[in-house]
């Protein structure tokens, strides 16, 4: 606690007071005449007002306040992350109602299975292409099945790639496949056409890469020595239908993995998938 002092002066005299808090500490009285230093020594050869002085040049105070509490550090903010990217899914096949349900139209089938499963329409014709936007999740899709015919697919899936600046590894393209058994699926994450003439006319269209992954649902060999070009526009059977159906359902889900989790994930749901059981 500090002291306060006050001096009130007379004709003759003057009188120091002193106060601490708000009680009277010390009282006297010294002659005018004095001169500092006189007043000086007097103040020192009172006893009592020797400590007085002591508290007084040193201004020290009785009070041991802490330290002020340092202010408290706030927490680390969160970066906020990244949106995602938005991923293309092109199925391929022949438009038209004399292709449709046949087996080179498995492509479009998982894309109509999608859109129906996510709610997205697919009534705009953009690009060449029957064309739609969604999400599955929080990704941002989009749907396509090229309108150029199978062999001209390039030019539809090359010009949506190039508007929107898709990278290639969020391009997934879903076609049928007669290397595969049927309703069987793989899925890559790049390589070649494979002899496939819509898979070999994108790859021009995208500068001739081949880097970008790739959905294949077989659709078997012919039997005999059928034209495998007569096969691929062939129909399936009321049993070849159901199995392809559950195969379509896979594939869905194979897909959403793949959008929301990662090629590795996605890949490994494929693999160990099972086939229906009639």
């Amino acid at each position: 606690m500090k002291l306060a002092c006050a001096i009130s002066s007379s004709a003759s005299s003057a009188t120091v007071l002193c106060r601490r808090g708000g009680r009277l500490f010390s009282s006297f009285s010294i002659p005018k005449t004095l001169n500092s230093s006189s007043y000086w020594r007097s103040w020192m050869s009172n006893t009592a007002a020797t400590n007085s002085l002591h508290q007084i040049s040193c201004s020290m105070s009785t009070s041991t306040s802490p330290p002020p509490s340092p202010a408290l550090s706030e927490p680390p903010q969160e970066k906020p992350k990244p949106k995602p990217q938005p991923w293309l899914i092109v199925g391929l096949g022949n438009p038209g109602k004399r292709y449709a349900g046949t087996r080179h139209n498995v492509g479009f089938e998982m894309i109509d299975t999608i859109a129906d499963a996510e709610g997205i329409s697919m009534g705009s014709v953009s690009f060449k292409a029957q064309f739609g936007k969604g999400f599955i999740g929080d990704v941002p899709i989009m749907l396509a099945k090229p309108q150029t015919f199978m062999n001209a697919s390039g030019e539809s899936v090359g010009a949506i790639v190039s508007y929107y600046k898709i990278p290639l590894k969020q391009v997934l393209v879903v076609f049928d496949d007669l290397d595969l058994p049927f309703a069987k699926l793989r899925l890559l994450p790049k390589g070649g056409h494979g002899g496939h003439n819509g898979m070999r006319s994108i790859m021009n269209h995208l500068k001739g890469s081949r880097d970008f992954p790739r959905l294949r649902i077989g659709i078997g060999r012919p039997p005999g020595k059928m034209d495998p070009a007569s096969f691929v526009l062939r129909a399936f059977n009321r049993q070849e239908r159901e199995e392809l159906d559950f195969t379509l359902h896979n594939g869905l889900e194979a897909v959403r993995i793949l959008v929301l989790e990662g090629f590795d994930k996605s890949a490994t749901f494929v693999n160990s998938a099972k086939p229906l059981t009639v």
